[in-house]
Order: structure tokens, then C-alpha cells, then sequence
């Protein structure tokens, strides 16, 4: 073991933290028999990587555990604290190790807050395989991470844990906490209260065992529960449901055209407790999801109401949030795009990876251009309408698929009309048949 067992004052979280893959709860789409992070712990060989998720739900256990597997020393760095003197050590320390014939791991923390520079300095150590790198972060990889260190680690995307998920942390507590029973109506709370975050919903749990140790109870209840935590646990289920539930009925209000239902399920929400970051979250996905190209602003719509938000804070900045759902609600609704792409994943998924046709290549050296690429190539900007009619953007022999499928609603009745005239053009120009009419 790289780490010695969490002494009996640390914090919860740490005392309970998995000692193997066996007790990791959740995340079973990476770490389930035959999966891919299952598979790179079996492998023998450890490998850079990158965890991406959101707080609590075991980045920082899945690198610790790694390291155990491999036998290696384990060398974790905050980049929120951290500098590049701290880079400097870690690489000291791992050619001390290397010279004694084993291998480290480097485990950064909130990579995305190291700038470009104290990223870079990791390459050359990556490249030469004086240590393996694990970056966590809660941020989008693709945005935060630079190019060149995201290119030589795998990136592996974890979930929040689900209410199931966070019921067995709960259990496991209950065992292993001085803490008494807990009623069902409260376990819920805490749970909903989570949110996917097992280290939030540890922490609520030694916050719950200091004070019911100092009251003597026998038994957690909902009423003490909110008593003791106040406000931020009031519930969000006062007619019965439970926060996915109220989140759900927010979504399908939406989807449904009902701005009244929709405002209703958005204060219910926000008076029980719900982050309205979280909510503001769900409202980008709705814009996306129900309304797409039928209206493209209302993703702009809820972007703004998120901005607004973070500027105004609460109470001001919900307003934001109760103008953008009303406008979701009554805008028009089309999932035409969040179809299409969902078919298009499906068949990218089963159907291998065809070679890009030569045509449709770049051909910046003459090399390649001696070699066809870029060859017969007709740039849509010099042609009539700008339509280069009867050009096929697909690999060769591919039967061109037809994903986006636009509804009779709002903006997509106009793109209808545009590609029916496109499908008409290329129908003219090839004699073939370019399918049914959008």
C-alpha cells in the first residue's frame, strides 16, 4: 500500500474511502467487469490519464487505487495550492524511486487550474516515462487541459453517483460511524441533499453523528434532520416527490409548452433548496434538447440567465432563471437535432472507422498534394448558389445516412424548405436519388 490507513480522527470521507476497485461504489460503466478502466487496472501497465467529473464521486480514490495496483508511489499535488515547485519535487522524488526500481504516479488535483506553462513541465516527464500523470478535474478536458498533455492521457468521464448508489454509502456509514439510526424519509433528504456528491453527503453525515452523539438520540429523523441543518435541507418533495422527480417535472413542464407549470416546478425547486447553478445547468440542456434549431435562441437564452446569475447571485439573479423557463415553455419545441445526433453516435459507433475521402482531404505540402489529396475538391463558395450540387461528404461507398430529420416548428420550418431544395439540386445533378424530401 502507497498510503497508510486514515487515522480514527479523519475526516469521514477519508475513513471510508475505498481500499480496493471491490468496495468503489458507483462509476461501474468504467470499473465493471470488461470495462475500460476495469481492464487498465488489469493490464499490468499503468497508463496517463485524465478523470473527469464532478466533486465527489471518487477521482481522487480511482488514481490512489491505481497507484496501489501498480505498487507504486503515490505523489499527490493540489494546482490550487500548488506550483510549479511542487512539479519540481514530485520529479526528484520520482527519479529517487526509479533509481530504486519503482514506479510513481503523479496525481494532480484540479489540473484545469494549472495555466499552460505548469502543464507543459509535465510532458517531457510523461514522454520519457519517468512518472505516470493522473489529472482530475470538474471541468471539460477539452477546454481546460492543454492539447499536447491531453493527447498522451486517456480521458475517462465519471458520473454522479446515483440515490442507490449514495443509499449504500449511507449503509456503510451507519456501520462503520457512531451515528444511530437513520429513518428512511431522512435518508432520502440526505441523499437528494448529495446530489451524486459522496464526499458532500459524508461530510452532512459527521455533521449529523456530532450532533446526535451530543443529544444522545437513538434515532436520526427527518424533523431533527432539518432542525439540525437548517435551511439547506428543507425538502424538496413538500407534495410527495423527490428532487429527480421535481427536476423531471420542471423538464417535461417545459417540454410541454406550459409556462405556468414550468414556473411553478422552477419555485418549488428553488424554495427547497436546489443550487440554482444546477438548475441553471438544466435549463442549457432543455434549450438544447426540446427547442434546438427550432429556435436557437433559446440556448443563447439560457446561457445569459446562467451569466445573469452568477452575476446577481439570489435573490436577484432567479429571476433570470424564472424569465428563461417561461421562454423555454412557450418557445417552439423540436428534438430533431438531439435525434440526429444520437443516431449519428449509434452508427459512428458500430460502423468502423472509414477512411476520409481524398477528395475531402487537406493538402498543405506537396507531398499529399502528390498523393490526390484535396483532388476534385469543388469549394462550395465558387459555385452557383453556393451549392456545390451532387458532392458527397461522406466516405466512399457509404450510403449517406439521414440524420437530422427538422419538424414543422418555428425555424426548422425554413431549414425543411432549404434542404428539400439542396436534396432537389443534388437529385438534378447526379440523376440519383438523394431520399425522401425532409
Amino acid at each position: 500500500m502507497n498510503h497508510s490507513r486514515p487515522a480514527p480522527t479523519a475526516p469521514l470521507a477519508e475513513r471510508l474511502r475505498p481500499k480496493n476497485l471491490g468496495e468503489v461504489i458507483g462509476q461501474q460503466h468504467m470499473l465493471g467487469d470488461g470495462m475500460a478502466l476495469r481492464l487498465a487496472f488489469e493490464s499490468g501497465q499503468p497508463h496517463s490519464c485524465i478523470l473527469w467529473g464532478p466533486p465527489g464521486v471518487g477521482k481522487t480514490t480511482i488514481a490512489r487505487l491505481m497507484a496501489d495496483a501498480f505498487d507504486a508511489q503515490f505523489i499527490a499535488i493540489s494546482a490550487v495550492l500548488g506550483g510549479v515547485k511542487d512539479i519540481r519535487e514530485a520529479v526528484e522524488q520520482a527519479q529517487v524511486a526509479l533509481g530504486n526500481g519503482r514506479r510513481t504516479i503523479v496525481f494532480v488535483d484540479e489540473v484545469h487550474r494549472f495555466n499552460k506553462s505548469q502543464q507543459d513541465a509535465f510532458l517531457s516527464h510523461v514522454e520519457s516515462g519517468l512518472f505516470t500523470f493522473i489529472g482530475a478535474t470538474t471541468e471539460n478536458p477539452s477546454f481546460e487541459v492543454n492539447s499536447a498533455l491531453l493527447s498522451r492521457a486517456a480521458v475517462y468521464v465519471l458520473q454522479p453517483l446515483s440515490a442507490e448508489d449514495l443509499k449504500k454509502i449511507v449503509a456503510i456509514a451507519l456501520v462503520n460511524a457512531e451515528l444511530p439510526a437513520i429513518e428512511d424519509i431522512a435518508v432520502e433528504r440526505l441523499v437528494a441533499y448529495a446530489d451524486g456528491d459522496a464526499r458532500r453527503l459524508l461530510n452532512t453525515l459527521e455533521t449529523l453523528a456530532v450532533a446526535a452523539r451530543q443529544q444522545r438520540l437513538q434515532q436520526v429523523t427527518d424533523v431533527w434532520l432539518v432542525k439540525v441543518l437548517g435551511e439547506r435541507m428543507r425538502r424538496y418533495d413538500k407534495g410527495g416527490e423527490q428532487f429527480y422527480d421535481s427536476i423531471s417535472a420542471l423538464h417535461k413542464s417545459v417540454r410541454g409548452s406550459d409556462p405556468d407549470a414550468s414556473l411553478y416546478w422552477l419555485v418549488r425547486m428553488l424554495d427547497g433548496g436546489a443550487d440554482p447553478r444546477y438548475m441553471a445547468r438544466r435549463l442549457v440542456r432543455m434549450a438544447s434538447e426540446d427547442i434546438g434549431l427550432a429556435d436557437p435562441r433559446a440556448l443563447r437564452m439560457a446561457l445569459d440567465a446562467a451569466e445573469v446569475y452568477e452575476r446577481l447571485g439570489t435573490p436577484e439573479g432567479e429571476l433570470a432563471l424564472a424569465q428563461c423557463v417561461v421562454y423555454l415553455a412557450v418557445a417552439p419545441k423540436s428534438n430533431a437535432v438531439y435525434k440526429a445526433f444520437k443516431e449519428a453516435r449509434a452508427l459512428v459507433k458500430q460502423d468502423g472507422s472509414r477512411p476520409v475521402p481524398l477528395h475531402l482531404r487537406n493538402a498543405p505540402t506537396k507531398l499529399m498534394k502528390s498523393l490526390d489529396y484535396g483532388k476534385g475538391y469543388r469549394y462550395a463558395h465558387d459555385e452557383e448558389g453556393g451549392f456545390a450540387a451532387g458532392e458527397s461528404y461522406f466516405p466512399d461507398g457509404m450510403p449517406a445516412p439521414d440524420f437530422y430529420r427538422p419538424v414543422e416548428r418555428g425555424l426548422e420550418i425554413r431549414i425543411a424548405e432549404k434542404l428539400r431544395q439542396l436534396k432537389a439540386q443534388n437529385a438534378a445533378k447526379t440523376g440519383g436519388d438523394y431520399g425522401d424530401p425532409v
